[in-house]
């Protein structure tokens, strides 16, 4: 009798562990490159808050954004732009009118070794690679294209770009000294796990508003761990990480 009382608990444990009620606990998280830390921080509040666990896969805008069109089972998505999340919400992929601003981006030029006070320090005779995001996936890249022409750099310094694939491998090859200085998130300065050197913030005005938004994907809808999620992500304690790694938050 006691044998068949533990398979018939073994049997209702897996059973449980099965079903579609337990699952509901974890949320699958795309998360734009240059959000990886603060989010970071926040997945783990959230954990705390809620009992929930998040899994999050981080990359360029434009390739999360591909990978999602191609059926990946990611519930939401924080990009790095406004546009992404609007589409899939018009082409059916995320919920109505979940798609909204989190964050407001600010750009950097930073170099681990070089003094960095101006757009001026692109123009030191040691500076061979300059890098940035791809400007075709990234946000960050495009803002980092724009800012180069407003001081008129952009043709003289074209042939020292090195593109990385995104802004957390833009950040990668300048620590390195795969490039001597690039263009990078602000966030990425910020935070117990900032790299040394020195930066300068890219005036807002140089380049289109980074406004990056967020959406409830159709795939997470049924999730309440997803839809706890995007509410935290609101909150009062997200919205201060936030402000803590350098973002404008935008207005309620």
């Amino acid at each position: 009798m006691k044998r068949e009382l533990m398979k018939r608990s073994l049997f209702l444990s897996v059973t449980l562990l099965l079903t579609p009620a337990a699952q509901a606990d974890t949320v699958n998280a795309a998360v734009a490159a240059n959000f990886a830390a603060p989010f970071a921080a926040i997945a783990s509040a959230f954990e705390k808050a809620t009992g929930h666990h998040v899994v999050t896969s981080s990359g360029s805008t434009g390739k999360l954004d591909a990978q999602i069109r191609n059926g990946a089972p990611f519930e939401i998505f924080l990009a790095a732009d406004r546009e992404r999340p609007d589409l899939l919400v018009a082409d059916g992929l995320a919920v109505t009118g979940t798609n909204a601003p989190y964050a407001i981006g600010r750009l950097a030029l930073w170099s681990p070794n070089l003094r960095v006070d101006s757009a001026e320090a692109l123009k030191q005779p040691g500076i061979q690679h300059i890098a940035i995001a791809n400007p075709k996936t990234a946000p960050y890249g495009a803002a980092a294209v724009q800012a180069l022409s407003r001081p008129g750099l952009l043709e003289s310094l074209q042939p020292k770009l090195v593109q990385a694939e995104n802004i957390a491998q833009t950040l990668q090859f300048t620590a390195s000294g795969n490039a001597e200085i690039g263009f990078v998130a602000l966030s990425q300065l910020k935070g117990p796990k900032a790299p040394a050197g020195s930066n300068w913030v890219v005036p807002a005005d140089w380049h289109d508003p980074i406004v990056q938004s967020l959406c409830l994907l159709k795939i997470g809808q049924e999730n309440p761990a997803a839809r706890a999620l995007l509410d935290f992500i609101g909150s009062a304690q997200a919205t201060a990480i936030i402000a803590s790694f350098g973002y404008d938050t935008p207005e309620k």
